[in-house]
């Protein structure tokens, strides 16, 4: 196959930050249109609308949507209607069901539909995998702990209904979890904690467990200042495994097994010209269905306003 076609809709920091250098750095895709209310990418044809986009660029062959996911839904259906493969960022959707008609969609028409979860594509994660998969894991911790004036000034999109806010950062963990453990996870109890001016959590504690009686908590927090906490800690028959800095370094009992430079989104397109060159999707909503179960199952605790 030729080089894909590639068009992005919504131009924001995440875009320019990581999906331009890993689609230029990425010989299978070739980057034709952007579509966006407000940003633009120099050296393309840039348009306000995605409709605008597909109507007036038919040689688009596949579409990375980074806008909000609030907002992604409408702009996956055009595509894939349009024929066009879709990769979607993280979290995929503002919901289970909306997630599940996409794929469905893309399969009746045949096109490839991609829920890239980033953190997955830490350097240590596999590592992780493979070690637990080796042993017998009796508990786990779980600290993802940022500062969001740092990581999302000014986005108030995120503390709406659908922008799922600390969850927005705490998927990336679960993304991870789901992908380490050899079993299923299932979560007991939540407390969230939403600020008195804000529509979505600050923060947020949920315990979980399988079919083996895992005792798994994971704590979230988007008020962490100074060091930010992206760690998952885990007691095993073959000692303690931290998997530190988002999923960037593994060691066991204080030596380090697993560290290499972060390459997270050219793994993720690496991986969406895969699917869309094999002919088939890649969506796994088990991080997302998590969130949902967390909202469903948790405790609301109100706490002060929070301005950014």
């Amino acid at each position: 196959m030729s080089t894909i076609h590639l068009a992005i809709v919504g131009v924001g920091k995440i875009v320019r930050d990581q999906h331009l250098p890993a689609v230029a750095g990425n010989p299978d895709f070739r980057l034709v249109a952007a579509a966006s209310r407000n940003g633009r990418v120099e050296g393309i044809d840039n348009f306000g609308s995605i409709e605008e986009m597909l109507s007036a660029v038919p040689s688009i062959q596949a579409v990375s949507l980074c806008m909000p996911p609030q907002y992604r839904y409408a702009a996956a259906v055009q595509a894939i209607a349009a024929g066009k493969h879709v990769f979607l960022e993280k979290p995929p959707g503002a919901t289970l069901s909306e997630v599940e008609d996409l794929a469905a969609r893309a399969a009746a028409q045949g096109v490839s539909l991609f829920a890239s979860w980033h953190s997955r594509f830490a350097p240590a994660v596999e590592a992780a995998r493979a070690f637990l998969a080796g042993t017998r894991i009796r508990a786990m911790r779980v600290t993802w702990k940022e500062d969001v004036r740092q990581w999302h000034p000014g986005q108030a999109w995120i503390w709406q209904p659908g922008g799922l806010g600390v969850f927005d950062p705490g998927i990336n963990a679960l993304s991870i979890v789901t992908r380490i453990l050899p079993r299923p996870v299932y979560a007991t109890a939540a407390t969230l904690e939403f600020p008195a001016n804000r529509d979505a959590p600050i923060a947020a504690s949920i315990s979980f467990s399988d079919a083996a009686g895992l005792d798994l908590v994971a704590e979230f927090d988007w008020r962490q200042t100074g060091r930010q906490s992206w760690d998952i800690v885990a007691d095993t028959d073959a000692g303690q495994m931290l998997l530190s800095e988002g999923g960037a370094k593994l060691s066991v009992d204080g030596r380090q097994l697993h560290g290499e430079p972060e390459q997270e989104y050219p793994m993720l397109y690496r991986r969406f010209a895969e699917i869309i060159r094999a002919g088939r999707s890649d969506v796994d909503l088990a991080p997302l269905r998590h969130v949902a179960d967390a909202f469903m199952l948790g405790r609301r605790r109100v706490v002060e306003a929070f301005d950014d």
